[in-house]
């Protein structure tokens, strides 16, 4: 049987609407699809980057109801950037408040890159609201793929690398990230602006196989960059609010689930040897490698494979 494989056409939202999370955080979310088929979450990336209309066509709208939200501080959701009460904890419970506001008894759960992260974090905390994984450009945000993303891009990169470092004086290169926090968290737009879209035109800059300008510039864009970077780097540097290799150590949990992993072999943001680690530690998963592609999920082979595998899903939740 022939499995689909190209993008869904676009559609609009059946629902959507503003989730007050507490005195601080008001978080979007809609949902579009059959709103009796199966429930289908998307965690989008980052952290920090916010959701697109592009992201709902990964799904069959006939077959799945497909939840999309904005996490605290991205995207829609206000404020954007603010990084109080904004953890790993707090988000996998903005997810489940979600989940009960739209009764949803369990889900396909579905991310790419710290959605990977955001997924697993999740379905370990509560692998009974979840019926399988379909993940892409694994990060664990461990402190060797934060060191990676700091300084080791730089390998492929370099140009794009030092144009990042050189944003901050040269004697704070050693330490990027901690220089990086304090600027793009500085209270001066003049400031944290510039910052910003430094650190996002870098990550922006790396993630094709192939260059993409669009790409570039809609990641150095303000409304992304702020979230992007103030966000990224926050939980970089709280090691995302869990116990060191707590992703790796806990997925006994949720082992018995079904999960595809769709991963670039030329992933330079997310280096695939994460997505091997995860595979080895997860043996009943389907670890996927897309030969020619990077990190981006808009790749041909990415987009391509992560369609296939919400395809292939179908026949086991119907």
């Amino acid at each position: 049987m022939t499995v689909r494989s190209d993008l869904y056409p676009p559609l609009e939202p059946n629902h959507s609407g503003f989730l007050p999370l507490d005195d601080l955080h008001t978080m979007y979310w809609e949902e579009s699809g059959n709103p009796d088929g199966v429930p289908v979450l998307f965690l989008h990336g980052g952290p920090g980057s916010g959701a697109s209309p592009k992201h709902r066509q990964f799904f069959d709208p006939a077959f799945y109801r497909i939840v999309i939200f904005d996490q605290r501080g991205a995207g829609r959701s206000r404020p954007l950037g603010e990084l109080r009460d904004n953890t790993t904890p707090l988000l996998i419970d903005d997810i489940e408040r979600l989940r009960e506001m739209l009764h949803v008894k369990q889900w396909l759960v579905f991310g790419g890159s710290w959605g990977s992260t955001l997924a697993l974090a999740y379905s370990q905390t509560h692998p009974d609201r979840c019926l399988g994984l379909v993940l892409r450009g694994i990060f664990m945000c461990r402190p060797q793929e934060v060191d990676w993303f700091m300084y080791g891009m730089r390998q492929f990169f370099p140009e794009v690398w030092q144009k990042f470092a050189d944003h901050l004086p040269q004697d704070q290169h050693s330490d990027l990230l901690t220089h990086y926090h304090a600027k793009i968290n500085n209270p001066d737009p003049a400031i944290h602006e510039p910052a910003a879209r430094a650190w996002g035109e870098y990550e922006g800059s790396c993630l094709s196989l192939l260059p993409d300008a669009s790409t570039v510039a809609s990641f150095a864009s303000d409304p992304v960059a702020l979230g992007l970077g103030r966000i990224e780097a926050h939980y970089f540097v709280n090691r995302i609010f869990l116990p060191d290799n707590s992703l790796l150590d806990n997925i006994d949990r949720i082992r018995h689930l079904p999960c595809v992993i769709v991963q670039g072999r030329y992933d330079v943001v997310c280096p695939p040897v994460t997505a091997w680690e995860l595979h080895q530690a997860w043996p009943e998963s389907e670890l996927i490698m897309v030969d020619a592609a990077g990190h981006a999920a808009w790749e041909p082979g990415i987009q391509r494979e992560l369609v296939a595998a919400c395809e292939r899903m179908k026949q086991q939740l119907a």
